[in-house]
């Protein structure tokens, strides 16, 4: 099977302080999206995040509970990829809202977006930003969400 026809599972997290999220994003696509990264074969989807976290930030990171799964499909440079996200509740004590975080990695940026101005970056998947906003409102639950069609 070749890597285009494989569905990633992905690890994500879900980091909230004093209002505000910290998002990921590519330097170059400027696409935003939660942080996190491939699960290793015979790892577990919270360590995975947390060797992420540590291997992109450079700082330790607690994942915690898994709060939903999101299917993803998408095109990249014309390609069709798709994606399974598994979404964890995310803390990493070293970093603060008031501070910019620092990539270890040249090619992705991090920063702490306010919750109420989602609308303001490119987020993918789109449909999972007002999913987290439901869940935050709702005080916890499942995030389920998704559409594998790559097509889009």
């Amino acid at each position: 099977m070749s890597k285009k026809n494989k569905v990633e599972v992905i690890a994500r997290g879900v980091c909230i302080k004093c209002g505000k999220i910290l998002l990921c994003y590519g330097r170059k696509s400027g696409v935003a999206y939660l942080p996190g990264g491939h699960i290793d074969f015979g790892e577990s989807g919270q360590t995975a995040l947390e060797r992420e976290i540590t291997e992109e930030l450079g700082v330790k990171s607690n994942a915690g509970a898994l709060i939903g799964c999101c299917e993803h499909g998408f095109l990249q440079s014309g390609e069709p990829h798709a994606e399974i996200n598994l979404i964890y509740q995310l803390e990493i004590p070293d970093l603060e809202p008031e501070e910019q975080p620092q990539a270890v990695e040249s090619w992705i940026g991090f920063m702490w977006q306010p919750l109420d101005k989602m609308a303001d970056v490119h987020f993918e998947p789109a449909a999972l930003s007002h999913e987290i906003e439901d869940w935050l409102t709702d005080g916890g639950g499942h995030l389920v969400t998704g559409n594998l069609d790559c097509k889009q």
